[in-house]
């Protein structure tokens, strides 16, 4: 009687551990889908911005929560395939594929914080010069874009006010016909309404586009770190019951 109690035993906590990756599967799939749509949100949403950073850290990170994100979508079939047919090879392989995706996330996750670190330098250092030596210059039509983009979105004028227009190359130049600031700037826009600096007309906001623009990115981050963490912790949990179950089958006669 208690070589079959066992055996019944061992049968039952094979079943729980099926359906426990097969819940994590579930799971793990809408977690790959968040992965993924946090990653194509991050390029698409704010695509514009990403010409006015100095490195492409940020960028980088989204492009690894992408592959993580269809790698997590792939393997989660070969999961249910391993759980279904009770392969070792198949629950040996499906483990790798969780290791593999989760030192991925790992990496996003380490640029995303190194970068979230030195933000504010960066912008402080590179966001002036960018948008006073490029805007509206010959070759440079996406940095213009992003400028003009950057102030309506944001109600800001210059990177840390408007009077950082006064010594850019695009107010110095004819091109300009007189403005002292971009018609970006202006609360409503009309043809040459930067002309005219005056609070009424322009946005002052004070820390000005530096200020705004290092929030937007440090709160995307903080998303990225966030789901990349929380299906880090989920692939943890099943690479533990891929293991269970591997040694449950295992042990099982043949």
């Amino acid at each position: 009687m208690s070589a079959v109690y066992k055996d019944d035993q061992e049968d039952w906590l094979t079943v729980c551990l099926k359906y426990l990756l097969f819940v994590f599967n579930f799971l793990f799939w809408v977690g790959g889908a968040a992965v993924l749509g946090v990653g194509v949100w991050t390029l698409v949403e704010k695509s514009d911005y990403l010409s006015l950073l100095a490195s492409s850290t940020f960028v980088v990170s989204a492009y690894i929560l992408i592959v993580a994100g269809g790698l997590v979508v792939v393997t989660g079939f070969l999961g249910c395939c391993a759980v279904i047919r009770e392969q070792k090879s198949c629950l040996s392989t499906y483990f790798f594929c969780l290791l593999l995706i989760f030192l991925i996330e790992l990496v996003a996750g380490v640029l995303a914080y190194v970068y979230y670190q030195r933000l504010s330098d960066e912008l402080k250092q590179h966001l002036n010069q960018t948008m006073t030596d490029n805007y509206a210059q010959p070759g440079k039509e996406a940095i213009t874009l992003a400028v003009d983009r950057l102030q309506q979105d944001f109600k800001c004028c210059g990177s840390n006010n408007s009077h950082d227009w006064m010594v850019s190359v695009y107010v110095s130049s004819k091109q300009a016909e007189d403005r002292v600031v971009p018609d970006s700037c202006c609360k409503t826009i009309t043809p040459h309404c930067g002309k005219r600096d005056h609070p009424s007309n322009i946005y002052k906001v004070e820390g000005g586009c530096i200020t705004k623009l290092e929030q937007f990115l440090a709160d995307h981050l903080l998303v990225i770190g966030a789901v990349g963490i929380g299906v880090a912790c989920l692939q943890v949990c099943g690479m533990v019951f891929t293991s269970c179950l591997y040694r449950r089958i295992k042990m099982e006669p043949y």
